[in-house]
């Protein structure tokens, strides 16, 4: 029995046009507000504020950066702009500290460490086989 496979699924319909809904209601929605603003405020307003909302909505609608949408953009920046950031790297200020002379110094020693046998380790290989220190 065969099963037929979707393909292009990432894909978007095109439902107004050659335009996906979601470009649709960008354009349309920024070309009403550009008209509501001409009705209202007359030719100059509605060019110095409608101008950029339709720039923006083009921008929307059209613009892909790295194959990611422009709102997705728009909402990573704002995102970073608004969260609280933590910086582990900076480096937190330090004492001034006062050296000594050399002679003032003590001298410390070194903690003596015991020389092992041979034959002191073929006990403790022999120890450690026979699981002696594991009971």
């Amino acid at each position: 029995m065969r099963f037929s496979v979707p393909q292009f699924i990432d894909v978007e319909d095109k439902i107004v046009g050659p335009l996906t809904l979601k470009q649709a209601i960008y354009i349309v929605g920024s070309l009403g507000a550009a008209f509501v603003l001409w009705r209202i405020f007359g030719f100059f307003i509605a060019v110095l504020i409608g101008g950029p909302v339709l720039f923006v909505a083009f921008l929307l609608a059209f613009v892909k950066v790295n194959n990611r949408p422009f709102v997705s953009i728009i909402y990573a920046a704002f995102t970073y702009v608004t969260t609280k950031k933590l910086y582990l790297w900076r480096k937190t200020p330090t004492k001034h500290v006062q050296t000594q002379p050399l002679e003032k110094i003590e001298r410390r020693t070194l903690p003596v460490t015991p020389k092992v046998t041979q034959s002191k380790l073929r006990e403790l290989a022999w120890s450690l086989d026979s699981d002696e220190y594991t009971k």
